[in-house]
């Protein structure tokens, strides 16, 4: 048997190390669709939660995920209906809940938000978290049409509810209730798998992350289904956890402060520790989470 030209060993070479290559990326991110109800669907990806509702003339959408994900987006969207998007609401700023935005509103979609998202939106912003800025979006991602306290839309028979709620997440968060398909979306106000992400540079506040509950608690019934901005869909149950547990970690931390421990102190004190198995295992970890919080309750209003 002749030896393989060395032409051949080196196409096997190349074919094994291009395999071994692909091996090592990652897998490509992905969207995800459930269907929540008759007329309502969560998608989900590497950004934040959106709900689709599905009317007879036309689509609303509520976020609208990380912009390289918007070609997906829109086929996830024309696999379930062929209807155009005739609403994005934001629920607030940040970029893996707008990415779509200047497509979507490129294409005659009319995007609605809190009068605070569109500041946001339209100025450069500093992310501290990230240590970032982030440059001003282009006019077709913009709100052109923003409210102050709340807003309510009727379409196809469904009554949608929003209410602006105090800095919490951010200055400019907004809680959205279908009310036929009994669904509460809650933006980042709500994290159903980890410990809130109190953007300060965004004008959030631990005390605006218990208040948004509050009051996403007085809307929901015992059957609502409840839409985080990042986690599993879930229920009124685990929001009253999620409560519970920043009022306790907040009282904890305030307490420290009073006794006049530093940061140091007071992280060494571990005030979270009976909640990182269920909540610290996600973006924030749960030294970050002191460290906001005593940031906020410290700082000069």
């Amino acid at each position: 048997m002749r030896n393989p030209s060395w032409q051949l060993i080196v196409l096997l070479v190349v074919v094994s190390f291009g395999a071994w290559a692909r091996a090592q990326q990652p897998p490509e991110p992905k969207l995800e669709t459930q269907k929540l109800t008759e007329d309502l669907y969560l998608i989900t990806g590497p950004g934040g939660n959106i709900a689709l509702r599905v009317g007879k003339t036309a689509a609303f959408l509520v976020d609208d995920q990380v912009a390289p994900m918007t070609p997906q987006l829109k086929k996830a969207i024309a696999a379930v209906t062929p209807k155009p998007v005739r609403f994005v609401f934001n629920t607030h700023w940040h970029g893996d809940h707008t990415g779509g935005n200047v497509v979507f509103g490129g294409e005659g979609a009319v995007i609605v938000a809190h009068d605070n998202v569109r500041k946001r939106l339209s100025t450069e912003q500093f992310m501290k978290m990230f240590n970032r800025k982030v440059p001003p979006s282009p006019e077709p991602a913009l709100p052109v049409i923003t409210f102050g306290d709340s807003l309510s839309f009727h379409l196809d028979g469904e009554d949608i509810d929003v209410w602006h709620v105090e800095p919490a997440h951010t200055d400019g968060d907004s809680l959205v209730y279908f009310h036929k398909d009994n669904v509460l979306h809650m933006g980042d106000t709500f994290t159903s798998g980890g410990y809130p992400f109190i953007d300060l540079s965004s004008g959030g506040t631990v005390e605006g992350f218990v208040r948004a509950a509050d009051r996403a608690l007085a809307v929901a019934q015992p059957t609502t289904r409840i839409i985080p901005g990042h986690g599993a869909v879930t229920d009124r149950a685990k929001l009253k956890q999620f409560r519970d547990m920043i009022v306790t970690i907040r009282d904890r931390v305030k307490k420290l402060i009073a006794e006049g421990k530093t940061l140091e102190q007071v992280q060494a004190a571990k005030p979270t520790a009976e909640f990182d198995t269920a909540w610290g295992g996600a973006f924030i970890k749960p030294a970050q989470l002191v460290e906001t919080v005593f940031q906020d309750l410290t700082k000069k209003r």
